[in-house]
């Protein structure tokens, strides 16, 4: 490359969250000139955040030289993707490797949305404070600015093998269930936040057994109307007796209160009474954005329908996935059903891929969600609440009091699963983890480091944390307790998924 190299910066579409980041964005700009210059190359900005879709077309559309965008803060995937796509200009994504301003969640995300259009990238990241000490990061930047691409190693991606003949019966007979009844999905809107790579649509659907029905979310408020006080009472009255923890009126929380989790589990209702009505197996919230200065946040009716335990339960989970996500959606619903018919507790935890660190010799992620974790993570018993704690949604982002469906997620063996868009095809990336029990110190101080009212799960994934960060084509992952890996590569197979195994090499 012998051009300038753009430096950008996507952005969140609220104010209030590029305001915050500013600082920390700047900072990190500031190392990834330094960088660049201490490599030779010249650098300029693309002035200010990019907040909506046509700013990126506008601001980076014309742009002919090769781009780094800054990704030290959440920010949308359109807000990179609209004005690259259609373009081969070198492209980076570069990521400070930070739980408190989850940079590393937006460029897994924002990756995830140009591998869905076919746009070419690359990545980097550093947890350096000074970028320029970091020698694997500087390393992959010297390969970027003179071929245009960073490549990294693949050994932990591989083809699915050969499984067990329990795992294939199994996995044939719910097949054949989603073959004699396809799945419904209720759609409540469209992804949230610009997860273009979470929507996958009829077309990509139909073929594998799904299909969405889609609803605005402003039915929520219209059927919210008709809910019952005598339903709201003894909903409120259950959530209680099983045993959830309610922060109210904490010094960051002096408007949430016993009214604010009332009027979210009139959401809740409503929204299990369209379920009921059109008769759909799971559930895509599109989350805080469009209602959010009208309804309070969903995340506890969320964490509720992922839960057994819940208000007019039939005991069973109805499988939700936040953000209206269909990438996560699609597994969360067939692990529960490889769940439930190999005789384990069916709930699947939704999370966020939000930072990590070393503990005893190995990576372990943070995985934080605010909305979508059910119970069982916290308790490993499907008829109680205990061990959910709900704490105001952080008021900057949510105006209208509510809370959160936060805990500890327990140790133990678990399953993963996401699935994506590649080439015009469905894809599903498989692995084996673990849940572990962090001691308290460390757990506190990663929870306080991330957003502390949100649900935790450490957790190994079982590959290197290079492999998720470099291969990993999303923020979110579905994960289950309990062994269903082949169960769920023979179910993928047999709807027709691209299945990728990530699993770890071991040392020789």
């Amino acid at each position: 490359m012998t051009q300038r190299i753009a430096i950008f910066w996507p952005g969140d579409y609220r104010s209030k969250p590029n305001e915050l980041a500013r600082p920390n964005v700047e900072q990190a700009t500031g190392q990834l000139e330094a960088a660049l210059k201490r490599l030779g190359r010249a650098s300029y900005r693309v002035d200010g955040f990019l907040t909506r879709p046509h700013e990126a077309i506008e601001k980076l559309g014309p742009v002919d030289d090769p781009m780094i965008g800054v990704c030290a803060h959440w920010f949308y995937g359109p807000h990179t993707t609209d004005g690259v796509v259609g373009r081969d200009n070198p492209l980076l994504l570069a990521s400070n490797f930070s739980g408190t301003w989850p940079g590393l969640v937006g460029l897994l995300n924002t990756g995830a949305c140009l591998e869905s259009v076919g746009r070419a990238f690359s990545r980097a990241w550093t947890s350096a404070a000074d970028w320029c000490a970091d020698d694997a990061f500087m390393a992959r930047l010297e390969v970027w600015v003179n071929t245009g691409r960073i490549e990294y190693p693949t050994d932990e991606l591989a083809d699915a093998g050969a499984v067990s003949s329990a795992a294939q019966r199994l996995a044939d007979e719910v097949a054949q269930g989603i073959r004699r009844r396809r799945i419904l999905a209720l759609m409540l809107g469209d992804t949230s936040m610009g997860m273009i790579n979470g929507y996958f649509g009829p077309r990509l659907l139909n073929p594998i057994g799904f299909t969405e029905h889609k609803v605005d979310q402003a039915w929520i408020i219209d059927r919210g109307r008709s809910v019952r006080d005598s339903r709201l009472d003894e909903a409120l009255a259950f959530v209680n007796s099983k045993g959830v923890t309610f922060h109210y009126g904490e010094s960051d929380a002096k408007d949430f209160d016993r009214n604010a989790t009332r009027e979210q589990l009139r959401d809740y209702l409503a929204v299990l009474d369209l379920i009921n009505e059109f008769k759909c197996d799971c559930l895509g919230w599109q989350y805080q954005l469009g209602l959010i200065n009208l309804r309070p946040p969903s995340d506890f009716a969320e964490g509720l329908f992922n839960s057994t335990c819940r208000p007019e339960s039939n005991g069973d989970t109805i499988a939700c996935s936040t953000e209206a996500d269909q990438g996560n959606l699609v597994p969360m619903e067939m692990m529960k059903r490889l769940l439930k018919a190999k005789g384990l507790h069916q709930a699947v935890m939704f999370h966020d891929v939000r930072w990590g660190g070393e503990h005893e010799g190995r990576f372990v992620w943070v995985l934080l969600n605010s909305g979508s974790c059910g119970a069982y993570a916290f308790n490993h018993d499907p008829d109680t609440l205990r061990g959910v704690h709900s704490y105001r949604q952080p008021a900057g982002y949510f105006p209208v009091p509510g809370g959160t469906f936060a805990g500890e997620s327990l140790p133990g063996k678990v399953t993963w699963a996401r699935s994506y868009i590649r080439g015009g095809q469905l894809w599903m990336d498989l692995g084996a983890g673990e849940v572990v029990a962090l001691p308290p110190a460390k757990r506190d101080a990663w929870w306080s480091g991330t957003t502390r009212q949100w649900p935790f799960m450490a957790a190994d994934l079982g590959v290197r944390q290079e492999t998720i960060m470099a291969h990993y084509l999303s923020n979110h992952v579905a994960v289950a307790y309990g062994d269903i890996l082949e169960e769920m590569i023979a179910l993928s197979r047999g709807l027709g998924f691209k299945v990728r195994l990530m699993r770890g090499v071991k040392p020789r």
